[in-house]
């Protein structure tokens, strides 16, 4: 299923842009005050302010409000990801900030976070799961500084978003904490090699 396949228009103009993010913002909200048995689109609608005809120009049914919901913000931590490969040096350790980055999607709004990947985990291809690991798998390297094989990318990138993963989708009251960061951290660094601290 390709990104914009459940959208009726794809919004180009600004306004429409606007009208877009508003509803996805309002969606958002009332997943995380009712949970997705108090979300339906009239619902959606009501709290962006807008018609329910207009809702429907973009966005046919509630599952594709969701599945946009989770692409939006895949999109956002691949943005995030990409400024943090660029960087020159920064206050964190890169794959420390690259946890922190997935932990803080969706501005730490677990109950919309759980329901949208739901969503979008049972619709999604596989070419679109597959990229939403795109350029940190390139920059991994061992502690010998050799470049990872695409396999060993594959299994240590899928390692640490299926713990992330799984903290979201259990609603793991750690998933914030730095005892699961660092945990992760160790995980990481373990599998390329480093020597870590218990």
């Amino acid at each position: 299923m390709t990104v914009d396949e459940n959208r009726r228009k794809i919004p180009t103009q600004s306004r429409s842009r606007a009208t877009v993010e508003v509803v996805l913002e309002a969606a958002t909200q009332l997943l995380e005050a009712l949970g997705e048995r108090g979300f339906n689109t009239n619902a959606v609608a009501e709290r962006a302010g807008v018609s329910i005809g207009t809702l429907y120009r973009y966005f046919p049914d509630k599952r594709s409000i969701l599945t946009a919901l989770a692409r939006r913000e895949m999109e956002a931590v691949n943005a995030a990801t990409a400024a943090l490969l660029s960087r020159k040096k920064g206050d964190l350790a890169f794959d420390r900030a690259m946890i922190r980055t997935f932990v803080q999607a969706f501005e730490g709004r677990t109950r919309a976070r759980r329901v949208a990947v739901a969503a979008l985990l049972a619709h999604a291809d596989p070419a679109e799961l597959a990229a939403a690991h795109p350029a940190a798998n390139a920059s991994f390297v061992d502690a010998e500084g050799r470049p990872l094989s695409r396999v060993a990318a594959f299994v240590l990138s899928r390692a640490m978003h299926g713990a992330l993963r799984a903290a979201v989708m259990e609603d793991a009251d750690f998933l914030a904490s730095r005892e699961f960061e660092d945990e992760l951290v160790r995980l990481g660094r373990g599998y390329l090699g480093y020597v870590t601290r218990a």
